[in-house]
């Protein structure tokens, strides 16, 4: 497996990937968050300018990606994706590993599902801890504000971080 940046033509491929890696909520009783449409490859586009967007490359397939973009001085996390069949593989860890170790930012952030065994519980085991509500940036109040607005909020929800460095 190879992380590498996304290239443009394959922002749609990312939308069906991020089909199949929501495809486990239903069967956690979150079907909403299963059928929710992913991203559109002009929404995506901005990532490949003024974000990070890596793929984790498995012999020319996309087995997995990431987004993340600059909030608040941190690498905010926008999105992990792994598809199904490559799952527990450790691509995530990978991605986020890759994304760390190339940044001159002094923390990684990300918003996720507090309880759901693959979000929170996962990210904690990487290094992120939850943010007290005192603890959260003007930007990340805003993302959890839209997050809000978009539905997400049925679901206990939080901040995370990860010091890369000491602050």
């Amino acid at each position: 497996m190879r992380i590498r940046t996304v290239t443009e033509d394959e922002l749609p491929l990312l939308g069906e990937l991020e089909r199949a890696a929501g495809a486990p909520f239903a069967a956690i009783g979150m079907p909403e968050i299963a059928e929710d449409e992913p991203p559109a490859p002009e929404e995506l586009a901005p990532y490949l300018d003024h974000g990070v967007a890596l793929v984790a490359d498995a012999d020319g397939t996309i087995a997995g990606y990431l987004l993340a973009e600059p909030v608040d001085g941190a690498l905010h996390i926008e999105q992990v994706s792994v598809h199904p069949d490559h799952a527990r593989r450790g691509i995530g860890r990978a991605l986020i590993e890759h994304l760390a170790a190339g940044t001159d930012a002094p923390a990684l952030t990300l918003t996720t599902f507090a309880d759901v065994p693959w979000n929170a519980p996962y990210y904690a085991r990487l290094g992120f801890r939850p943010l007290a509500d005192a603890e959260l940036t003007p930007g990340l109040r805003d993302i959890r504000r839209k997050e809000a607005d978009h539905g997400l909020d049925r679901w206990p929800r939080l901040c995370m971080r990860r010091d890369l460095r000491a602050v």
